[in-house]
């Protein structure tokens, strides 16, 4: 145990610990995610997923995110997914984005089993299309997550996810390191198969201009079929 929370450690570190020392454009936001994994058998898995984003204070619903898709198990602790996803984005000033993604995954292990400390991974690959807008942006996230008892069935939960685009396109995806998230919070265990992670995420934003960081009240509740 000791072993994987120093691993943990050392892989978590480096990205919660990196931010913008100069001034960026600040937001507080409120997110709400449901999640469900339903078994169609041993083996295949359906994904459905949406997210509302309520940005500028929360004033607003700044962005809606819809994510099916379809796993299928390789072995108890690896899936492989593959899904679509629709993104409509109204943020103030430029343009309404209707944005379309392919997506591509991997989730998978890394140390624990499940009860103790466990570290995971989900390597995501997406395709991004925007209506009315030529080009297609390929990006890649990298999220590592880390779950520890604190009391009971309750869990302390922290994850980070870098976001790395690999090129530029005509309506506002640049070449290079995109994003960083970091969460802090807990799983609480609702009922036997539904869980609700409540806690708090940072965002850093990298622009062209002036960066921006978003403070999000975050709360995803995951049901398990």
């Amino acid at each position: 145990m000791r072993r994987t929370f120093l691993l943990a450690s050392a892989l978590l570190a480096p990205v919660v610990s990196a931010g913008p020392v100069y001034a960026a454009d600040q937001d507080f936001q409120i997110w709400s995610a449901n999640t469900a994994t339903i078994d169609l058998d041993k083996r295949w898995v359906l994904w459905l997923e949406a997210q509302f984003r309520f940005s500028d204070n929360a004033s607003r619903l700044g962005q809606t995110l819809i994510r099916p898709g379809i796993g299928y198990r390789l072995d108890p602790n690896t899936m492989v997914t593959l899904g679509y996803a629709y993104v409509p984005t109204d943020p103030v000033g430029p343009r309404f984005l209707s944005e379309h993604r392919i997506w591509e995954q991997l989730a998978f292990r890394l140390a624990g089993n499940g009860k103790g400390i466990t570290l995971t991974g989900r390597t995501r690959l997406e395709q991004r299309f925007v209506k009315g807008a030529g080009g297609m942006g390929w990006r890649l996230r990298q999220q590592v997550r880390l779950t520890a008892p604190i009391a009971g069935k309750v869990r302390a939960l922290v994850w980070t996810e870098p976001f790395i685009a690999f090129n530029d396109t005509s309506w506002g995806q640049r070449r290079g390191f995109d994003r960083l998230r970091t969460f802090a919070g807990i799983v609480l265990p609702l009922t036997k198969s539904i869980n609700a992670e409540p806690g708090y995420i940072n965002q850093w934003v990298n622009r062209s201009a002036r960066d921006r960081i978003e403070h999000i009240a975050n709360l995803t509740v995951a049901a398990k079929f």
